[in-house]
C-alpha cells in the first residue's frame, strides 16, 4: 500500500447502544398453515430477548401461538401480519389475519363468539398476568379480524 492516512483521529471500535423496550415496534407476514404459529413465536422471544423483556418471553411466545393458530383455524393456509409493540409500558401483540365479512351481522357476532371460545387458553394467560385480549372485524371490504392481546410487567 502507497501513502499513508494522516489526519485521522484514533478509530474507536463501534459499538452500538443496545435496543430498549421503547424501541420495539416490529411487524411480520405469517404464512398460513401449521408452520406459521412456531414462526411467531422464535419471532416474538427473540424480539422481547434483544429489547431486554426476558421475562415477558414465556407468556408472550403462548399467546402468539394461540391468536395465530386460531386464526390459521379460521382462515386456513392465508398469510397474517403479527405486530409487535412496547407502548405505554405495556407489549401489545397484534395480528391480523384475512378471515372473509360476514353476508349479515348475526352471523358476523356468531362467528366472532365462536372465535372467542376457541381462545380460552390465551383469555387465562393474558388475565392471570393482568392484561386484556379481544378481537374485532376489520373494517374493510374484503374483511378480515384482528386480534389482540395486551401483556403489562
Amino acid at each position: 500500500m502507497t501513502g499513508t492516512l494522516r489526519g485521522l483521529r484514533e478509530v474507536r471500535e463501534f459499538r452500538p447502544a443496545p435496543p430498549l423496550a421503547e424501541r420495539l415496534g416490529h411487524s411480520v407476514r405469517l404464512p398460513g398453515g401449521p408452520r406459521g404459529a412456531g414462526a411467531a413465536r422464535v419471532a416474538v422471544r427473540s424480539l422481547l430477548l434483544r429489547h431486554g423483556l426476558a421475562d415477558l418471553c414465556g407468556t408472550a411466545a403462548l399467546v402468539t401461538s394461540e391468536l395465530v393458530s386460531c386464526a390459521d383455524r379460521f382462515t386456513p393456509g392465508l398469510e397474517m401480519t403479527l405486530t409487535v409493540r412496547w407502548r405505554f409500558d405495556a407489549l401489545r401483540i397484534v395480528l391480523y389475519d384475512q378471515h372473509p365479512a360476514h353476508s349479515s351481522p348475526e352471523v358476523g357476532e356468531e362467528c366472532r363468539r365462536s372465535r372467542s371460545r376457541a381462545m380460552w387458553l390465551l383469555a387465562r394467560a393474558v388475565e392471570s398476568g393482568g392484561g386484556d385480549w379481544g378481537l374485532t372485524p376489520v373494517l374493510t371490504p374484503r374483511g378480515g379480524t384482528k386480534s389482540w392481546a395486551l401483556l403489562s410487567r
